[in-house]
């Protein structure tokens, strides 16, 4: 074992630690947590799923970021997740899910070796996942008719998200989208195309970070 690998692993184990103070979660959940990474650092050699520079931080960067939409939502059962990629947000939302009655976490990918990234995790997890390897565009016929939240990480603009949303996937629900520094100019240029009630949450994982939860959004009439 190089010394390069010795200090990635000793910086994984230092993150992994760092977050676990922060998330409060079952011995059984953490166990689905550990496995994941497990699985992600193993096929990351093959698929490139996540940024590699992100690798040493994965719990902070990737785990902790998506988690922090959970607790937002304390009654929410049935999440769609847009473009999951690696699972961020959608596998982490499926391992808290995991012991929650009738979940279910629909992650829309369109990507297919990450899609079978994501059918082979929530397989070996037991995961209340359903992976769906399509464009968002495409994916309406295939999802449940109403769901509770729908998120996205990474994936496009405010106003482009909002359009996924509520044009194609039809859903009328509330929505959780983890933003960058950004965010200030894109809620500028999507209120001109869209009437929004939105909170603006701070992220715990990064200071430029935001979370924007939309309580509501109707297109505007053309003419406004």
């Amino acid at each position: 074992m190089t010394s390069h690998h010795r200090s990635n692993e000793a910086a994984l184990a230092e993150d992994r630690s760092s977050v676990l103070e922060l998330l409060n979660v079952s011995r059984e959940t953490l166990e689905r947590f550990d496995t994941f990474v497990s699985m992600l650092l193993k096929w990351q050699t093959i698929k490139n799923l996540v940024a590699p520079s992100t690798l040493s931080s994965i719990w902070t960067r990737h785990i902790l970021d998506s988690a922090q939409i959970f607790p937002l939502f304390p009654d929410a059962k049935i999440w769609v997740d847009m473009g999951s990629g690696a699972g961020f947000p959608g596998i982490v939302l499926a391992i808290l899910s995991a012991n929650t009655q009738q979940a279910e976490i629909h992650l829309i990918e369109s990507n297919a070796r990450k899609a079978s990234f994501l059918r082979e995790v929530a397989r070996a997890l037991n995961l209340p996942a359903i992976i769906h390897n399509q464009r968002v565009e495409a994916a309406a016929p295939f999802l449940p008719a109403a769901c509770d939240c729908v998120t996205a990480r990474a994936l496009a603009p405010l106003h482009d998200l909002l359009t996924f949303q509520h044009r194609f996937l039809k859903f009328s629900c509330p929505s959780a989208f983890l933003k960058g520094q950004d965010i200030e100019e894109e809620l500028t240029f999507a209120a001109k195309y869209w009437n929004i009630e939105l909170d603006v949450v701070p992220s715990v994982t990064n200071s430029d970070g935001q979370i924007v939860l939309i309580r509501r959004a109707t297109p505007k009439a053309k003419d406004q």
